[in-house]
C-alpha cells in the first residue's frame, strides 16, 4: 500500500496510531485495528527510534544468507547539550519535507479584495446565530476552491512514475484536503489533512457539515483511515495566525496546494493574498493563474455563488453579484436631508476632488518664487461654500484623511498638503485600491518624518551633487 493513500502530510499521524496499536491494540479504533491486523502496515514507514533498532531490524545478510559483518562504529562526536534526536513521527515529517524537494514546483500569487466576502459572511452569520452555527472565511473559500477546481480539473491532477515513465493521473474528483493544526497532550502541534471527498458535487450545507465534522474529529483524535485517503488538492490557511502570504511545500502525489493569507486593510479596502503552489510537470503557470482568477470571481459573487450558498442553507439573502447589504430601516422620526444640504455636500465633494486632481497647479514649486498658475476649481466660493456652511459638513463624510472634524477645519490642511511645496498627482492611477492607499498616506502625513540637522546637511549635499552632475 502506497503512503500516498494517506498523503505524506498524514504519515506522521499514521505512525503515531501504529505505535499506539503496538503498545495496546485496544487503544485504537476498529478501523485502525482492522487496518493493522490485516498486515497493511508492511508499507507504512516505521522510523527507528534508536541505533539498536537500526542494527537489529531485518538482520542484513549477503547473497549467501550469511549475516554481513557489522561495520566498525565511527567515532561519535561529543554531544552538544542543545542537541535532541528527532525520532518517531517527527523524523517521518523530516523525511517527507526532504522528499518534497524532488517535486519541481512553482507558485502563483493573487491579491483579492474581500469586501464582498466579508459582507456576505456577516449576512450569513446574522441569520445563523439563532441556530448556533457560524460560517468562517475558510468555509466559503474552500467551497469556492471546489467549484473552481471542478471547472479547471487540471489542478487536481497528479504526477506518477510508472515503470520509469512519466504519467499524468486524473482522479476525476475534487477531494479537498483541509490542513488542520492539532495540539497534542504534551502541548506540541501536529498537522493532519482530512479530506472532503467529491467536494465538487455537494451543496454548501453538506460541505459545511462535512468540514466541521472532520475538524471536530481531528481535534478529538478520532479520525479514521478513510478520512485521510484520496486528497487531490489541499487548502491551508496560515492567515489565521497573521501570515500575509505563504508558499507551502507540495507533497508527492498531489498536484496543487492553495494557501490563504491574513486579511489586511489597504486604504478603505480589505485584501487577502492567495497562492497556488503546483507541480510544474503537469500544471502550467497559465492554468494556475486562471484557477486563481476563477476563484477570485466566485468570491466576488459572480455566477450567483453566494445565492447558491444562501439557498443551500435555506436562508434569505441577496443574490446579486457584489450586492451591498441592505441599509437598516429608517427609524421613525428621522428625515431625509434638505435639498440645500445635499447641494452643499455635493459641492464639498467636488472641492475635495478638485484639490486632489488639480492642487499641484497651485503648488509653490519654483525656488525663485514665481506664482503658480492655480485653478479656479480650487476656490470654494463659486461652489457656494461659505465658512459657515463648511463648518457644518463633517469631514468623515468626504473620506478625507487630514486632521479636522469639519470641512472648515480640514480645508486649510488639504490646501497645505496638495498646494504646498510638494505636488502630488495620483488620481490618474488606474487601480482604485492604489489610489485610495496613496490618498490616505499623503493626507495623513505618515510619509513625512522630521529631519535632524545632520540629515538636512546630508540631504543638501546629496541634492547639490545631483544638480552639479
Amino acid at each position: 500500500m502506497s503512503e500516498f493513500v494517506f498523503g505524506t502530510h498524514n504519515a506522521a499521524f499514521v505512525q503515531v496510531m501504529y505505535e499506539q496499536y503496538l503498545r495496546d491494540p485496544a487503544s485504537v479504533g476498529d478501523e485502525w485495528r482492522n487496518l493493522f491486523d490485516n498486515g497493511k502496515v508492511a508499507d507504512l514507514p516505521v522510523i527507528p527510534t534508536s541505533r539498536e533498532e537500526v542494527l537489529s531490524g531485518g538482520g542484513m545478510r549477503d547473497a549467501g544468507g550469511v549475516a554481513a559483518p557489522e561495520r566498525p562504529h565511527p567515532a561519535s562526536p561529543i554531544p552538544h547539550p542543545g542537541l535532541t534526536p528527532i525520532t518517531g513521527p517527527a523524523a517521518r515529517l523530516v523525511q517527507n519535507m526532504t522528499d518534497s524537494l524532488s517535486v519541481p514546483t512553482a507558485t502563483s500569487f493573487r491579491e483579492i479584495t474581500v469586501d464582498v466576502l466579508d459582507a456576505r459572511r456577516r449576512e450569513l452569520n446574522a441569520q445563523l446565530v439563532a441556530a448556533g452555527k457560524k460560517i468562517s472565511y475558510t468555509h466559503l473559500i474552500g467551497y469556492a476552491i471546489a467549484r473552481a477546481a471542478r471547472e479547471l480539473p487540471v489542478m487536481t491532477h497528479a504526477f506518477q512514475d510508472v515503470e520509469g515513465k512519466p504519467h499524468r493521473f486524473d482522479p476525476h474528483a475534487v477531494n479537498l484536503g483541509l490542513a488542520v493544526d492539532v495540539e497534542k497532550k504534551d502541548g506540541s502541534h501536529a498537522l493532519v489533512v482530512p479530506v472532503i471527498k467529491h467536494a465538487e458535487g455537494v451543496g454548501f450545507a453538506t460541505f459545511h457539515a462535512t468540514y466541521e465534522a472532520l475538524v471536530d474529529k481531528a481535534r478529538a483524535n478520532k479520525l479514521v483511515p478513510d478520512d485521510f485517503a484520496g486528497t487531490t488538492i489541499t487548502l491551508t490557511n496560515p492567515g489565521t495566525i497573521g501570515t500575509v502570504a505563504s508558499v507551502p511545500r507540495l507533497m508527492n502525489g498531489q498536484g496543487s496546494i492553495i494557501a490563504t493569507g491574513a486579511i489586511r486593510q489597504i486604504g478603505s479596502a480589505k485584501v487577502m493574498t492567495i497562492t497556488s503552489t503546483y507541480d510544474h510537470r503537469i500544471i502550467q503557470g497559465a492554468e494556475s493563474g486562471m484557477f486563481l482568477r476563477r476563484l477570485d470571481s466566485l468570491l466576488q459573487g459572480e455566477e450567483n455563488f453566494y445565492g447558491e450558498v444562501f439557498e443551500s442553507l435555506r436562508l434569505k439573502g441577496s443574490r446579486e453579484q457584489g450586492a451591498v447589504l441592505a441599509a437598516a430601516p429608517t427609524a421613525p422620526g428621522s428625515r431625509l436631508p434638505a435639498p440645500d444640504e445635499l447641494k452643499h455636500v455635493a459641492a464639498a465633494m467636488a472641492l475635495v476632488k478638485a484639490i486632489r486632481n488639480f492642487g499641484h497647479l497651485a503648488a509653490r514649486l519654483d525656488p525663485l518664487g514665481s506664482e503658480p498658475p492655480g485653478d479656479p476649481a480650487l476656490d470654494p466660493g463659486p461652489l457656494g461654500l461659505t465658512p459657515e456652511i463648511m463648518a457644518g459638513i463633517p469631514a468623515d463624510l468626504l473620506r478625507i484623511y487630514v486632521p479636522g472634524r469639519t470641512l472648515a477645519e480640514a480645508y486649510p490642511k488639504l490646501q497645505e498638503t496638495y498646494c504646498g511645496t510638494i505636488a502630488y498627482e495620483v488620481e490618474h492611477i488606474g487601480s482604485h485600491q492604489e489610489r485610495v492607499w496613496l490618498r490616505q498616506v499623503i493626507e495623513s502625513g505618515d510619509h513625512k518624518k522630521p529631519l535632524t540637522p545632520e540629515m538636512k546637511r546630508k540631504l543638501l549635499a546629496r541634492l547639490t551633487a545631483v544638480e552639479t552632475l
